[in-house]
């Protein structure tokens, strides 16, 4: 069982004007958001793989991206932005950053860390954790500019942002000692660096050395949201989800992520807790329906809604992943909940060693 308590929190806007943020479609800074970058139809033109759909606290679900992936004035350019318009400025000192990627911008993959995408940037106030699925993406600080990268339109991808205040960077920094990112981009120096000294050994590629090699911990968000980050090193040797998330969170699960990596494992159900993948997801219209395998994205979401858990991470279901750091970040909310259990259309059901599609009815959900 998680032994983290969750309790409900009175919400009381605590941004700091002219701070790092996430952004909303409307330019202006948000506690949180989640955006579901939608797979390009076949015979598309490229524009059609930069739709996205959107939510955060304030849209009670889903809605339609206002913008591209590739626009500054969308959520996630936007919130990118603050980092290119920093470096141009050259105000380094006034910022840390951390940019990771298993697949980074203009580099071969790196297999042997952990299978993480990521962006951490904050000021000595605040800043925003943004986990993301995208390979090549985002650009380093040397480009001074945001590009959505050409090899990410076909398929689906998420991101979720969270602004945190300055304090909650030091639990950060030391989920990433577990999760071993590859650090392709990094400013940590001077208070930053003393204050938080596991964000800046993560970024010189140190992890942890020792048991136990698995670690949750609970993240109070600028406005008092809780989310729990969990975070794996490679030596736990296990499946993030099957192998240790379902039973913290003492709930079945359906998983989507890349089923089209080797070795994937199949759904599970030896323990008390079922881990069921996904296989055909849909959005209301008028976005799409697609199958998993033109969904790059990895997240999760509790078959019930209660306790109504909701995950958005970097992982898949494979037998090498079994032997990499990554992880996930998960909360408790019921329109967050719904959101992401509404997507899903079928999955991977277990009975005995045969596994055969079920069918998800959404009624009365």
């Amino acid at each position: 069982m998680l032994p983290i308590l969750l309790l409900p929190v009175a919400f009381i806007h605590h941004t700091v004007h002219g701070s790092i943020s996430c952004y909303d479609d409307s330019g202006e800074p948000v506690d949180w958001f989640i955006v579901y970058k939608l797979p390009r139809p076949p015979h598309s033109p490229p524009a059609e793989g930069m739709r996205y759909m959107y939510q955060d606290g304030q849209t009670q679900g889903w809605v339609q991206g206002r913008s591209l992936m590739n626009s500054t004035v969308g959520a996630v350019g936007r919130t990118l932005q603050q980092l290119y318009v920093k470096a141009r400025r050259r105000q380094e000192e006034e910022m840390a950053y951390v940019l990771y990627n298993d697949e980074p911008p203009n580099n071969p993959s790196f297999i042997l860390k952990g299978h993480t995408k990521g962006v951490i940037l904050l000021d000595r106030t605040q800043g925003f954790w943004l986990l993301h699925s995208t390979p090549h993406f985002p650009s380093s600080t040397d480009e001074k500019e945001y590009v959505w990268p050409q090899s990410a339109l076909s398929f689906g991808q998420t991101f979720l942002c969270v602004t945190y205040p300055y304090s909650q960077f030091k639990d950060i920094g030391n989920q990433l000692l577990f999760t071993e990112p590859h650090v392709y981009d990094y400013h940590v120096e001077g208070t930053f660096a003393q204050d938080l000294p596991a964000l800046l050994n993560a970024s010189k590629g140190q992890h942890v050395q020792q048991e136990p090699w698995n670690s949750s911990v609970a993240l109070t968000s600028l406005e008092g949201k809780e989310f729990v980050s969990f975070a794996k090193f490679r030596s736990f040797g296990d499946d993030l989800y099957s192998g240790w998330l379902a039973q913290a969170l003492a709930s079945d699960l359906y998983v989507e992520f890349w089923l089209r990596s080797r070795g994937i494992l199949p759904s599970n159900c030896s323990g008390p807790f079922k881990v069921y993948n996904v296989q055909k997801l849909a959005f209301q219209d008028p976005a799409p329906t697609f199958l998993s395998t033109k969904d790059h994205s990895k997240w999760c979401v509790g078959t019930r809604s209660d306790p109504g858990w909701a995950c958005v991470g970097d992982m898949n279901r494979n037998h090498a992943e079994e032997q990499r750091g990554g992880g996930t970040i998960c909360c408790r909310d019921s329109t967050i909940w719904k959101a992401f259990h509404s997507l899903v259309q079928n999955y991977t059901d277990c009975d005995d060693a045969r596994y055969h599609l079920k069918n998800l009815s959404h009624r009365g959900v």
